[in-house]
């Protein structure tokens, strides 16, 4: 699947201490009540899972709305509407998801009694018993801090809760506005909705909303978390770790400042740097987002058991119906990549029960049904995300299995869904995102070779990761340039991270290097680790492997 991106995990919305006089009417009404966020990835960056998968939870919704009479735009563009609600289909919850329902509903009141222990365990678990409950120095005790209670569950928001939301922001700065509080929150807002609705479009609204609120409070940390998760949104990751730490000398509790902060070290592959600032955060902000972003940097180090282990017992301290299909759907993706299809699916089984709207997981069942045998099963699922979500990660996955199916019309189908994916990135460029990575990484199978070339060396000279060395690596594949491609294929495979695209890439280019044992031993780890990793990549992959078998 497609990498993660930084808009990964669910966070809380009263994350940062507010002060009882910063917390305004319009922030209460924003929903500091409801659920949560919860990868992922919406654009294919690699902190989160696979395209679409939930961002730093805004403390406000998206939307549009009038206008401050004052001239101050909270709206930051008045002209533009709110997105739709999405509509549902009307084709049911499969069996799967309706079994794992009911079981979750028997089992609700025990796990939220159960919450405070696993969580308390899970913490001690992740540092080696280094961690006290509560936190560890001067900083306040923080039993609550175990639950990520305070976020958007992703399908709420798709439903246009997110749209009243703002529009009780607006109101209130239209009466208030110099209330810098809620101009964060706005701001942050727009950022969630660039990533519920793919639309980077919003991304000038919050930086218009955010910059607002360091004007009128210039050291205000929900200004600096909001504008480093920002930052990260458009793949900014210096930058987002810089403003990140900003927040964090003004409050080292805000739990957005402490996740972006991880998600931008990954991003910049500063692995240990990551594992280090996770550590940090579980000993002041325990909880969900710290647990998933700490299980991907120990699977990024190919500690899957580790984990595995870790997001299992976050799953038992989920309590939020948006906690429980981020985590599950972790789990599902931490499956597949192993080649566990069946495990897989019964994750997003229970992700769905919790929130049937979910993208993160409606993506990732329908690969796992390719995977496991069922096109017909996977191209319905997949046609259903992007018509809702047109976001490379699953129009390339679309595109592929057109292909791979071979009926008429299929390759012209597929050639629609990769056009998409240029649409999308122009439009990625013009919120001011960083699209490098998520250009490179299709236009290299399904575009121009050359532009992919120069996107991945555009990305490359930013950040160093494991993902950027497979998009380098694969352009100068293409481009016919083996021989430079081989230690950036080398380098992307060299932390363990078990990745069965990449060891293709890295046997694909050992065979064009002359390096058959090499080639053989790679091309077969792949496909031993998980087969379906994409149905175009495996058949050639399966291919290459038989000729280089006969020619022994």
């Amino acid at each position: 699947m497609p990498p993660r991106t930084t808009d990964s995990a669910p966070e809380r919305r009263d994350d940062d201490h507010p002060r009882p006089d910063q917390e305004t009417d319009a922030e209460r009404s924003a929903g500091r009540t409801q659920g949560q966020t919860g990868p992922g990835t919406g654009t294919g960056a690699e902190a989160g899972r696979d395209g679409g998968a939930p961002a730093e939870a805004g403390d406000g919704h998206g939307g549009s709305g009038p206008r401050p009479e004052n001239g101050d735009d909270a709206d930051a563009d008045g002209s533009t509407r709110p997105h739709a609600p999405s509509e549902k289909n009307d084709t049911g919850v499969d069996e799967r998801v309706a079994a794992v329902r009911r079981a979750a509903d028997g089992g609700r009141r025990w796990r939220a009694a159960h919450l405070a222990g696993c969580a308390a365990l899970l913490a001690v678990a992740l540092t080696g018993g280094a961690v006290a409950l509560g936190g560890v120095g001067d900083g306040p005790a923080r039993v609550e801090a175990v639950s990520a209670g305070g976020a958007l569950a992703p399908g709420v928001l798709a439903r246009g809760d997110l749209d009243s939301g703002i529009g009780s922001l607006q109101k209130h700065l239209r009466a208030q506005p110099r209330d810098f509080g809620s101009w964060a929150t706005l701001g942050i807002a727009y950022v969630e909705q660039a990533r519920t609705n793919g639309d980077p479009s919003r991304y000038p609204q919050a930086e218009r909303a955010l910059k607002r609120s360091l004007e009128l409070d210039p050291g205000n940390d929900q200004a600096l978390a909001g504008r480093a998760a920002l930052a990260a949104a458009r793949h900014d990751f210096t930058g987002a770790l810089k403003d990140a730490d900003r927040a964090l000398r003004q409050n080292p509790y805000n739990e957005r400042a402490l996740c972006t902060r991880i998600d931008a070290l990954v991003e910049l592959g500063r692995y240990e740097d990551a594992a280090e600032a996770a550590r940090t955060a579980d000993g002041r902000r325990p909880g969900v987002p710290v647990f998933t972003r700490y299980a991907y940097v120990k699977e990024l180090r190919g500690d899957v058991r580790t984990a595995r282990d870790v997001l299992e017992r976050a799953l038992e301290a989920a309590d939020s119906p948006a906690d429980i299909a981020y985590v599950a759907t972790a789990l599902g993706q931490l499956a597949w990549n192993q080649g566990e299809y069946k495990t897989a699916l019964d994750h997003y089984a229970r992700a769905l029960a919790a929130d049937e709207d979910y993208l993160p997981a409606l993506e990732g069942r329908a690969r796992a049904q390719a995977a496991n045998g069922d096109r017909t099963a996977a191209v319905e699922g997949l046609e259903q995300v992007v018509a809702r979500f047109p976001l490379p990660g699953p129009l390339v996955a679309l595109g592929e299995l057109y292909e791979d199916r071979g009926a008429d019309g299929d390759r012209a189908k597929a050639g629609d869904q990769y056009a998409l994916v240029d649409a999308w990135t122009s439009l990625a460029r013009a919120g001011g995102v960083n699209a490098d990575l998520d250009s490179a990484m299709a236009a290299a199978d399904h575009g121009d070779k050359k532009e992919a070339l120069r996107a991945a060396r555009a990305e490359w000279n930013r950040r160093h990761s494991v993902h950027t060395a497979d998009a380098l690596a694969w352009a100068l594949h293409v481009n016919g340039r083996d021989e430079e491609a081989l230690p950036y294929a080398r380098r992307a495979t060299a932390t363990g991270y078990r990745n069965a695209a990449f060891l293709y890439h890295r046997g694909i280019i050992e065979r064009a290097t002359g390096n058959e044992r090499e080639a053989r031993d790679h091309l077969k780890a792949a496909l031993d680790l998980n087969s379906g990793f994409s149905p175009l990549g495996a058949r050639e992959a399966r291919t290459a492997l038989k000729d280089l078998e006969g020619s022994r």
